[in-house]
C-alpha cells in the first residue's frame, strides 16, 4: 500500500489538506498528516485547528511514496523555511519512484528549489512567477513526471484525485469521485 505525508504548518489552507486526506483514506492509500512544528495542533488560516498525526520529529521521509504541501499563508512560507522538509522535497523530486504534490501557494516552494525547471506547473493566480524555470499552466492540476501541483481550494477535489490515480490508478479515482457525486 501506498503510504503520504501531508505537511501541515500554522496558517495553512483548511480545504487544501483534508480534503486530499480525507479522498486518499476513502480511497484505502495510507496518508498521515505531519507537523513541521513542535506540537501536534496547527491551526488553518480559517482559524480552524487540527491534530495532526505526527510530528515531523517523528517521521522517517523514506517510509512516503509521496509528499504533499496544501497552500495557505503563512503556512506555505513555513514549509518553505522548513530545511528538513526542503531536503527531502529535494530528494524525491530525484527520484522516479517518489512523488511530490502542491497545491494553491505551495507549488512555490518547488520553484524556489528548482524543482520545476522544464515542468508544467500551475499554482495560484498571481503566483506564477514563483514557479521558477517551469512553463506554467492555469489547468486545474498538472502532472508533470514525479510532480503534481494545482490552483486553489476550489480545486482541492481534482488535485486528490489526481494523487489517488498516481498513487493507484484511474478506476480507484473515479470510483472516488463518484462516491462522493464529485
Amino acid at each position: 500500500m501506498s503510504k503520504v505525508f501531508l505537511f501541515l504548518a500554522n496558517g495553512f489552507e483548511e480545504i487544501e489538506a483534508l480534503t486530499p486526506v480525507d479522498l486518499l483514506r476513502r480511497a484505502g492509500i495510507g496518508v498521515e498528516t505531519v507537523s513541521i512544528g513542535d506540537a501536534q495542533l496547527v491551526t488553518g488560516r480559517s482559524g480552524i485547528t487540527v491534530m495532526a498525526d505526527r510530528l515531523l520529529s517523528d517521521i522517517a521521509f523514506e517510509e512516503a511514496d509521496m509528499l504533499v504541501l496544501p497552500g495557505g499563508m503563512p503556512g506555505t512560507k513555513h514549509l518553505a523555511a522548513c530545511r528538513p522538509l526542503t531536503d527531502a522535497l529535494e530528494a524525491f523530486a530525484k527520484d522516479p519512484k517518489k512523488m511530490i504534490a502542491a497545491i494553491c501557494a505551495a507549488p512555490t516552494v518547488f520553484g524556489k528549489l528548482g524543482l520545476l525547471n522544464g515542468k508544467k506547473a500551475c499554482c495560484y493566480p498571481g503566483m506564477e512567477e514563483g514557479l521558477s524555470g517551469a512553463e506554467v499552466s492555469y489547468d486545474r492540476v498538472v502532472a508533470d513526471g514525479n510532480i503534481i501541483t494545482s490552483r486553489g481550494a476550489g480545486t482541492a477535489m481534482d488535485f486528490a484525485l489526481c494523487l489517488i490515480a498516481r498513487l493507484t490508478d484511474a478506476a480507484t479515482a473515479e470510483k472516488i469521485r463518484e462516491s462522493v457525486v464529485g
